[in-house]
């Protein structure tokens, strides 16, 4: 069975020059989604100075994504996409994070990708990439120039780690 990842009913929309993406905080029962109107509910800002129409297609509690036993899959929140630019975005929210955070995030927005990338949907995209943004605005210890340079080697899609999502 493939995955439908661009199901309409776990969309929103928008073509604002600024707006945000947003997840209910834990237990999040619902699908994360766009926000254009309240700044203070953004885990990640898009900045959109095109105004392309750009679409949040949420994974997480929207999509049925299972392993190959039929147990759910863990999977990033969603996909922004526009034109032909498709981006994997996982948001982290302040007071939900433990150590391996980055890690965590990164395990998800994997296998999401691995479950994309199996669909026809994935040809129609020539700009791959994978935001993990974490409303808090992290400091790192270390440089995370070895993770993101490993995620591209290994998956073709460069990887961010930053909330700020500028659409070129």
């Amino acid at each position: 069975m493939s995955l439908n990842f661009m199901d309409a009913g776990c969309q929103t929309h928008s073509s604002r020059k600024k707006f945000g993406l947003c997840d209910d905080p834990p237990p999040a029962i619902n699908p994360a989604y766009i926000d254009e109107a309240n700044g203070a509910k953004w885990i990640a800002v898009v900045i959109n100075e095109y105004e392309y129409y750009c679409t949040f297609t949420a994974v997480d509690n929207c999509i049925d994504v299972r392993k190959p036993s039929g147990k759910p899959e863990k999977r990033c929140e969603g996909i922004l996409s526009y034109n032909d630019t498709i981006i994997f975005v996982e948001l982290k929210q302040r007071g939900a994070l433990g150590p391996d955070w980055v890690k965590t995030a990164e395990e998800q927005i994997r296998v999401t990708i691995g479950h994309f990338e199996r669909t026809d949907a994935a040809e129609d995209f020539t700009e791959k990439k994978a935001y993990i943004a974490n409303s808090e605005h992290p400091k790192f210890k270390e440089s995370q120039t070895e993770r993101m340079e490993k995620f591209a080697q290994e998956t073709g899609y460069i990887l961010r780690i930053e909330n700020r999502i500028i659409l070129l």
